[in-house]
């Protein structure tokens, strides 16, 4: 059992030395009460050393974790400073007074965080204490005003723990009544007082030593009729002892619980741990087999992202192929519709065209030539989709690539390396698939085949129309979804979600997705698209249907507003409307560069004339369209993406040799190589704790409750004039005896010495101690009868109870 103290104190300061939480809640004792409640005074009776900040005011300002060990040999240890023993203890006071400062500022702010403190003497016995901020009502200095919820809130966060003792210290000349330090510890397990006497501020002045303050203390409570009876449970040595056994009790009773979780630690690091038993970080053949794992690793990553199916989905965003997919099919045939010509001015340019074919000439109609000319110009203005979906193609490969190499971290320059070899990769199949599409559009450019069979002809566009054209596609559904219609008026029920489908002829939306009850159904004939500015208080992103001939849409709602949850849903919904024909809104018309207007009159030939090469130029388009659609994706795919994969799978490796040294490469981090270390202490520590816990035997040894203050001398008192005060000495306010309270725990239960000859029986339940007379008796004689008298016992007999368990001493 000696040995479970100090194994908890190696766990505490293991875990503090990784910088890890603790997750075990480690059995220790916390020190409450008052400023100038004496805490600090039993502190240093515990260590038999002056060792602790003194002044007026709140002196600690930081919970310092002191840590006593039995040994030979009597040095400190602060945690924050290794490897540094401090034999002076008044260099202790000024290392806690500097480290306080340190986080706290030096104008009495106080913080949470602890002070490790590690005190190896011959005097104390194996004891973890917690030494708390002193109760404070009003707040000083740097203070917050809150400073006495702070204060109570990080007493609570201590010892509110199941596996926290409560040692409460309440000043002897203090009503118990009044005591903050017992009502805090009255919320979590009030019980069992044991008194002890301190040095007084005069003493304490006088340089007055411990050793010798303790054997006053030993003298005063045998010579005190009212505490002689039980003379050897009062006091700091008993007061240490029980703290002792209280906190070894403790650890013993939770070792079940305790074990669990240390078992449950060392097998949640066990396969790291044996992944770093047998590493030597200078080994070239480890390096050699690391650098071969971590580049197929980052291969079978890179190719997971791209085809799916990856052990990491992304739940926040789409990445990787699916965001390409989503380039392919949604958003590059979006920015292709987008270049659809308006219809205006392509019925300018064809009115241009014309003319300027016919010269000075007057003759007949020959629409081929300004065909061409108008369809070649068309096909020129896809080179700016085409180009601007190969850029977002390789903006989500390079983002694909710095996801994957965050695995690499562990060799930081590996990391680099790869990224910056396949980045520069990427780019330059960049390059060469933009040449490759350049090409593709040249191509569509240099000839211009009418005998196309989708083509519909020069004997056939006379009488065909863009309404027959758009009849040709039919009633299909072209998407599905939630949108919600954002400007129903607040009287009518305010915005509402409804389930929309969009067909190549109209927006019908309907209750739920089930599409039982159809709500209303908007023809498309003469609507467009308007985008619409989000609203300050608004999450939602919102675009808008209008009609073009200034009808009303929906009711008697000119616009109907639909939001989205963001703004590529909005892109999306727009995309699938402009297959539909429902074309975005543009300004209104512009002059042309000699600032003559667009509204410019056509005799009835060059309009019949017009009318027809744009029938050509819209079919042939859309013949264009549907090749480009099909080709750009696939000539992304086959020099890029693939090309990409199979650069990573064939040539990275060769690269990475051939870019810098292999021990270059391959040096750790040194996070990596702190983490590893970190790891194996911590496997030691806890395979040691394991160890001695599983030595330990599960018996209880308790001690007893101090007995009662035995008051019968006050009888006498009463009926005889007290003698001389110069012969006994007793507490004044300044050194009151302390009442300390230890909660948590069994209660003792080992028989206890009896009292002195003439002391009187000891009753099981302590009744409260009698307030101390203050005044400068000596040891020697009775003390003064106090103003008020408690009532004195009954006379009869009274037999010691049977041990009971309970939670404290």
């Amino acid at each position: 059992m000696e040995g479970l103290i100090p194994l908890v104190n190696r766990l505490q300061d293991a875990f503090a030395a990784l910088g890890q939480n603790c997750l075990l809640d480690l059995p220790q004792i916390a020190v409450v009460g008052g400023q100038s409640a004496g805490k600090s005074s039993v502190l240093e009776n515990c260590v038999s050393r002056d060792f602790l900040p003194r002044g007026s005011g709140i002196v600690t300002r930081r919970p310092l974790v002191l840590q006593l060990i039995t040994a030979k040999t009597e040095y400190a240890e602060f945690l924050h400073c290794k490897g540094r023993k401090f034999t002076d203890f008044d260099e202790v006071r000024q290392e806690i007074e500097v480290e306080t400062d340190r986080i706290t500022g030096m104008n009495k702010g106080i913080s949470s965080i602890p002070i490790n403190l590690r005190i190896y003497s011959p005097h104390v016995l194996s004891l973890t204490l917690i030494d708390l901020p002193g109760i404070t009502k009003v707040p000083v200095g740097d203070q917050p005003p809150d400073i006495e919820q702070q204060i109570r809130d990080m007493i609570m966060q201590f010892i509110s723990r199941e596996n926290c003792l409560i040692l409460a210290v309440t000043p002897a000349n203090t009503d118990l009544a009044n005591s903050d330090a017992l009502k805090l510890a009255k919320e979590v397990d009030p019980q069992g007082y044991i008194g002890v006497v301190n040095r007084s501020q005069k003493d304490i002045d006088g340089k007055k030593d411990i050793k010798a303050a303790l054997l006053a203390e030993r003298k005063f409570f045998l010579s005190h009729p009212a505490y002689r009876h039980m003379a050897d449970r009062m006091g700091t040595p008993y007061l240490q002892k029980v703290l002792n056994q209280q906190l070894t009790n403790h650890i013993r009773d939770t070792l079940p619980a305790f074990r669990s979780k240390l078992q449950g630690q060392l097998l949640s690091i066990e396969h790291e741990v044996e992944v770093y038993k047998n590493f030597r970080p200078e080994d070239p053949t480890r390096k050699t087999k690391a650098l071969l794992q971590m580049v197929q690793q980052f291969s079978v990553d890179f190719e997971k992202r791209i085809e799916g199916s990856g052990d990491q989905v992304d739940t926040l965003e789409l990445s990787g192929g699916a965001k390409i997919n989503r380039i392919f099919h949604e958003r590059f045939p979006f920015e292709l519709v987008k270049m659809e010509f308006n219809e205006k001015e392509l019925r300018r340019e064809i009115s241009y065209a014309i003319k300027n074919i016919h010269g000075i000439r007057t003759g007949l109609f020959t629409p081929d030539m300004a065909f061409e000319a108008i369809v070649k110009k068309q096909i020129v203005k896809l080179k700016g989709p085409c180009l601007k979906s190969v850029d977002l193609v390789m903006q989500e490969l390079i983002n694909t690539v710095k996801k994957c190499t965050k695995k690499l971290a562990t060799y930081p320059r590996l990391c680099e390396e790869t990224e910056r070899i396949v980045a520069g990769y990427i780019r330059e199949r960049e390059e060469k698939t933009k040449d490759q599409v350049l090409l593709l559009i040249d191509i569509q450019v240099s000839y211009i085949n009418t005998n196309h069979e989708d083509f519909i002809g020069f004997a056939n566009a006379q009488q065909r129309s863009s309404q027959v054209n758009k009849s040709a596609v039919g009633n299909q559904v072209i998407r599905k979804g939630w949108l919600t219609i954002n400007n129903i008026g607040i009287m009518k029920g305010g915005s509402k979600e409804y389930w929309f489908v969009l067909t190549a002829e109209s927006l019908s939306w309907y209750k739920d997705d089930e599409e039982k009850e159809k709500k209303y159904m908007l023809p498309l004939d003469n609507l467009k698209v308007r985008d619409v500015e989000k609203g300050f208080m608004s999450s939602k992103h919102i675009f808008a249907l209008f009609n073009t001939e200034q009808r009303n849409v929906y009711k008697d709602y000119r616009f109907l507003e639909l939001a989205c949850d963001s703004q590529e849903e909005v892109d999306s919904w727009k995309a699938s409307l402009l297959r539909a024909g429902v074309y975005p809104d543009k300004s209104a018309t512009e002059n042309d560069e000699n600032g003559q207007a667009d509204n410019f009159s056509m005799d009835p030939q060059l309009e019949r004339q017009v009318e027809t090469i744009r029938n050509l130029v819209d079919s042939y388009m859309s013949i264009i369209n549907k090749c480009i659609r099909d080709l750009i994706p696939k000539t992304i795919m086959h020099l890029m993406i693939n090309n990409v994969k199979e650069f990573i799978n064939a040539e990275l490796l060769a690269h990475l040799y051939s870019s810098e040294d292999q021990n270059t490469l391959m040096e750790e981090s040194a996070e990596q190589a702190q983490r590893r270390d970190e790891t194996l202490r911590m496997y030691q520590a806890l395979k040691e704790a394991l160890a001695i816990i599983g030595d330990i035997s599960t018996s209880t040894v308790s001690t007893p409750a101090p007995p009662p203050v035995d008051d019968s001398w006050l009888q006498q008192a009463r009926r005889s004039p007290p003698p001389s005060p110069s012969t006994q000495r007793r507490p004044t306010l300044n050194n009151p005896p302390t009442r300390p309270l230890s909660g948590r725990g069994p209660a003792p239960a080992i028989p206890s010495p009896g009292p002195q000859s003439g002391a009187p029986p000891v009753p099981f339940r302590p009744g409260p101690l009698p307030p101390f007379p203050s005044g400068g008796e000596a040891l020697g004689g009775p003390p003064q009868v106090p103003s008020r008298p408690t009532r004195a016992p009954p006379s009869v007999p009274r037999r010691p109870p049977p041990a009971v368990p309970g939670r404290s001493s």
